[in-house]
């Protein structure tokens, strides 16, 4: 084991992955010196991660293999009736906007080591993000909470994501939120890996060969400043 570390979200609560802090930091302790090494195994609360950095600046991410049994995620189900899309499960989630009809999304639900509810969009950017991306997060079958994701299809090696992060609100970018899209479009039957994921952010690779494989993620990991900060 090179390193461990633990991720903190902006509401303070500790999360257990991040995909994008993952590249983030092969690149800060490379820069920093404290190893010379360009592929890094590092403890997160979710388990342990390697991190290869590529000789272009990208770092790809062995993400490990996702967690598809609901009760893992974790996802309850009692009461539910899901429906079959490919080698995949569709789960009913019933939202209920304040003052408004409430309405029925179905969703894919994978963990990456944190818990993702992952839909299937006409149009990212109108997509309903600020309106059911809290819905998701705080609903009552998602007992840890769980990140949304708005996936658009764009053909079966590229798609457009917008993901709502629990304690964070909508980001930019998310690592595990690309993989956990990605894996659920690849058992719906709908892209083939590798796939080409668009963020407002930018983009990320993601492969994954299928069930019981991890998911391998590459993207690109850039010092913007540094700075320091009085405790």
């Amino acid at each position: 084991m090179d390193f461990r570390y633990r991720i903190f979200n902006a509401d303070g609560g500790e999360v257990e992955q991040c995909g994008n802090g993952a590249r983030a930091f092969v690149k800060f302790v490379t820069e920093q010196g404290l190893t010379g090494k360009r592929r890094v195994r590092v403890e997160t609360m979710a388990g342990i991660i390697e991190l290869q950095l590529e000789d272009d600046g990208n770092v790809t991410v062995n993400m490990g293999a996702p967690i598809l049994v609901p009760a893992a995620v974790p996802f309850e189900t009692t009461g539910l009736r899901g429906k079959t899309e490919g080698n995949d499960t569709l789960w009913p989630l019933y939202l209920e906007p304040e003052g408004q009809v409430g309405k029925t999304v179905f969703i894919s639900v994978v963990s990456m080591g944190n818990p993702h509810a992952v839909q299937v969009v006409a149009d990212v950017d109108s997509a309903p993000v600020a309106m059911e991306g809290p819905l998701i997060e705080l609903n009552h079958r998602f007992p840890k909470r769980v990140n949304a994701g708005f996936l658009q299809i764009m053909d079966r090696h590229s798609v457009r994501l917008r993901v709502y992060e629990r304690g964070a609100g909508e980001t930019l970018a998310c690592g595990t939120g690309a993989c956990a899209a990605v894996v659920a479009g690849i058992r719906r039957g709908l892209l083939d890996s590798p796939v080409k994921v668009a963020t407002r952010g930018g983009e990320l690779l993601i492969a994954w060969a299928g069930e019981g494989r991890d998911v391998m993620m590459t993207g690109p990991a850039v010092s913007v400043y540094s700075g320091e900060i009085e405790i």
